[in-house]
Order: C-alpha cells, then sequence, then structure tokens
C-alpha cells in the first residue's frame, strides 16, 4: 500500500492546490501526486474524468512557470485515479505565474508538507540553476552557422527554426544577439575535445592523437567514433561457440563523453581530455562539481547541470535524461568487472575513468608470489586479497559485508574469496554465522 511520504501526495480532487504540489517536486526532488485518494489512502477516484483530465493538463501548463510540462507524466489507474509523475525539474525554481518568483509563489517539499519556499531558498536555487550565467550571455562572435545542429535535431526529429532560437536560448534580450549557448552549438564553437592514445599506462608515450573541433554536436559524434575504434573486441574460442568481449561497454563511453561536453565549464577555453591507454579510458573536463554537491550526491542521481539550457537541448534531443541517471548507469554496466569506474573530482576539474574489461579479467588474477613454508610450493595472492590483508592489518578482523564494500563485489564472490584465501593460510575464521569475522592467520603476520 502507498502512504503519504516526503515523495508521495494524495489529492481528493482537483483543485488549483495541484499546481503547487507539482512545483514542491519539481523544485525540490521529484515526486507523484495520486489525484483521487483522500489523506487515509482511500480510492476516491475522480468524476468526469476526462473534463479534469483536460483541466488538469491545462493548469500545470498555464500556471507554472518555467515551462515544467516536460517533466510531468499522466497516468490513468483503476477506480478512475489519476496518477501524476513528477521529475526534478533543471531550471529552477519553478513558481506560480500569477505570483512570481517569491514565498507565495515557489514552493518546496518538506517532508510530507508543500510549504513555501524561504527567500534564502529561493536565492540557492536561482544561483544553482543559473551558475555564472556563461551561457546566456552575449557570444563575442555573431557570424555564426548551424549546418550541424540542423542536422543533429532533424536526425532528432526536432524542429530547430529561426522561431526556436529564443526559446532554445540561442538568442538574448539584447536585440536578438547569439549567446554564448548558440556559439558552443554552432560550426564555430572555439572549444574542442583532444583525444590521445597512449602505448603505456604512464601516459607518456603517444602512439596516436586526435582533436574533434566543430559544434559540440559534431565533436560528440567525431570523439564518440574515434574512442569506439579504440575500443577493441577480443573473441574466446569455448567448444563450437565464439565470445566478443568488447574492451568498455560502448554505452559508458557514450555517458562519460555526453557528461564531459554537456557539463564542462565553457568559461575557460581549455579542451576536454580524453586519455587511452591499455588500462583505462579517461575523461577529464574543466569545472569541478557545481556548488552545493558532493561526489557523494551526484552518484546518488542528484542533478544539477552548471549548463542548463545546454542540458535541456541535450535532453530534448534525447541524449541525456533529466533524472541524472548517466553516471549510476556507467557503474552498472560495471556490475560484474573486478575494476569499478572512478571519479576524481577538483576545484576546476572532473575526471571519469573507465576500467578496460578485458585488461581487467586477464590481470585479475595477477598476483604477486609469496614462498610459502612448504619446500617448493608458492602462494598467489592477488590483488583483491592484498587489499583484504591490508584491511585486516589495519582493523583486526573483518566480516563478508566488509570484504563487499572494500572490493565491490557481491556476497558470492566476497564468500569464495575469503574462503580461498583461508583455504591457503592467509586467513583464519573466527566465530560463525552471522558473527563470523576472518583474522590474520600466524603465516601472514
Amino acid at each position: 500500500m502507498v502512504y503519504e511520504s516526503e515523495s508521495v501526495e494524495f489529492k481528493q480532487s482537483l483543485t488549483e492546490d495541484i499546481a503547487k504540489e507539482v512545483i514542491a517536486f519539481a523544485n525540490t526532488h521529484g515526486g507523484t501526486i495520486y489525484l483521487g485518494i483522500n489523506d487515509t489512502g482511500k480510492e476516491i477516484g475522480i468524476s468526469n474524468l476526462d473534463a479534469e483530465y483536460n483541466r488538469l493538463s491545462n493548469m500545470i501548463r498555464d500556471a507554472i512557470l518555467p515551462d515544467v510540462t516536460m517533466f510531468v507524466q499522466y497516468e490513468l489507474l483503476e477506480n478512475k485515479v489519476i496518477k501524476i509523475s513528477v521529475e526534478e525539474g533543471i531550471k529552477k525554481p519553478y513558481f506560480l505565474k500569477k505570483h512570481g518568483i517569491k514565498p507565495s509563489g515557489v514552493y518546496v517539499r518538506q517532508g510530507t508538507v508543500t510549504a513555501p519556499a524561504s527567500w534564502d531558498l529561493i536565492r540557492h536555487a536561482i544561483h544553482l540553476s543559473d551558475g555564472d550565467s556563461f551561457e546566456s550571455k552575449q557570444s563575442l562572435l555573431q557570424d555564426l552557422t548551424f549546418d550541424s545542429a540542423y542536422a543533429e535535431f532533424k536526425n532528432r526529429n526536432v524542429a530547430f527554426t529561426h522561431d526556436k532560437s529564443f526559446a532554445l536560448g540561442l538568442r538574448g534580450s539584447v536585440q536578438g544577439h547569439y549567446t554564448n549557448l548558440a556559439l558552443i552549438l554552432s560550426d564555430q564553437c572555439t572549444h574542442s575535445v583532444k583525444i590521445a592514445v597512449f602505448d603505456d599506462t604512464a601516459n607518456t608515450m603517444f602512439k596516436d592523437r586526435r582533436e574533434f573541433n566543430g559544434s559540440i554536436f559534431k565533436q560528440l559524434n567525431d570523439s564518440y567514433t574515434y574512442c569506439m575504434l579504440n575500443n577493441r573486441t577480443e573473441s574466446i574460442i569455448r567448444g563450437l561457440h565464439r565470445i566478443d568481449a568488447m574492451e568498455y561497454p560502448p554505452e559508458a563511453i557514450r555517458e562519460a563523453l555526453l557528461n564531459a561536453l554537456v557539463h564542462r565549464n565553457y568559461s575557460f577555453s581549455g579542451s576536454i581530455i580524453i586519455n587511452i591507454n591499455a588500462e583505462r579510458m579517461e575523461f577529464i573536463s574543466l569545472g569541478g562539481l557545481v556548488p552545493g554537491l558532493t561526489t557523494e550526491d551526484i552518484l546518488n542521481g542528484i542533478s544539477q547541470p552548471r549548463n542548463p539550457l545546454l542540458a535541456q537541448i541535450f535532453f530534448r534531443l534525447k541524449h541525456i535524461e533529466a533524472y541524472g541517471t548517466g553516471l549510476r548507469r556507467i557503474f552498472d554496466l560495471y556490475r560484474d568487472c573486478d575494476r569499478k569506474p572512478t571519479i576524481s573530482v577538483t576545484e576546476n576539474s572532473f575526471r571519469i575513468t573507465l576500467a578496460n574489461m578485458n585488461f581487467a579479467k586477464k590481470h585479475a588474477g595477477s598476483a604477486e608470489e609469496v614462498s610459502d613454508d612448504a619446500p617448493g610450493k608458492t602462494l598467489y595472492i592477488t590483488d583483491q586479497m592484498r587489499k583484504i590483508l591490508d584491511y585486516v592489518a589495519t582493523n583486526q578482523e573483518i566480516d563478508e559485508k566488509a570484504v563487499m564494500d572494500l572490493l565491490s563485489i557481491q556476497r558470492t564472490r566476497a564468500y569464495l574469496i575469503a574462503k580461498k584465501m583461508t583455504d591457503i593460510g592467509l586467513l583464519q575464521v573466527q566465530g560463525r554465522g552471522k558473527t563470523k569475522t576472518y583474522r590474520l592467520a600466524a603465516r601472514s603476520h
């Protein structure tokens, strides 16, 4: 049974308050409104359903600014209940058109309550959404063409006309001059993506290097194509079957590239850097996290784009989602790989590193040799085993849950590794069942 919560709201009938609920969810972390259910959770249903449905969609479209309709979906459930799903918006703060951007017009979700936002919250939302407003400023270059942009919009079946340029943010209010956002999309874009392929894992010996210029859409397509050219496929023959395995999941490359292009700080003139070697592929973009966000926040799916207008265009073209699931999708693609993606953030840079899956599989068993007391016998300690030994040396003991967290693996794999280490005399078991832990064996000290 569904209950009212921070992300769930019941409404027995359609009133103007529904717009406040939509605004609150769009300004916070999204949520669901059930229209036709009372406060106790009883399904009452909506009478005159067709008329109320049209009134609902018109109200949300006309009463709320900025346009929130792309983040709202409707679903008709049984017993004449309407489910309204609201995603977190990317152009906060959303507000009631008749009241404007002030506490009487801006609402947020606080627990199970929809409440007016304070002036501090409103200012904070504006700051996070606008950033330094670089993309809205007038471009120093005004003689712009958009051949690549027209082609991209056409391929995605999205209109790209002169009339749309103001709505998309390509032209500003000052005599209709082109903005920096227009420059980024134009064929004259002054930014670039540099990709280098190295012959060593220290990234010191070049094998090849390329630089891709032009519209951000051209950079996206050219860079992805080149990365995929360096994404080799290895084949393994097992009986009558051949198994092909790529070094990197193509979708992981796509998501990492989109993240770099959409969220980089374009007020800096430097290029996005992509480094490729036999072990990894890393994407480095200018600009750290937007103020107020941490690495943990973005891994949890909190999305606050540095370039909201650019993000909205990529969302319209269905390159990205408003949910901020890109990074989580990358990590999920590596769920069965021993080496996980890593993220490194500084004040002015963001780097995500993808492990070469084939390289990781080959070296999962790479081990250092340690002589055993028995003549002619050698123990092999893998990288994972070494991490466990280092952990136990510091913390005295480890349980299976800690092994899972330490190595980012599932419980069965954690059990097998720990059992192997006890079998070869590296660890010894203490306790049984839920109280079972592992300590260093006498020979491991």
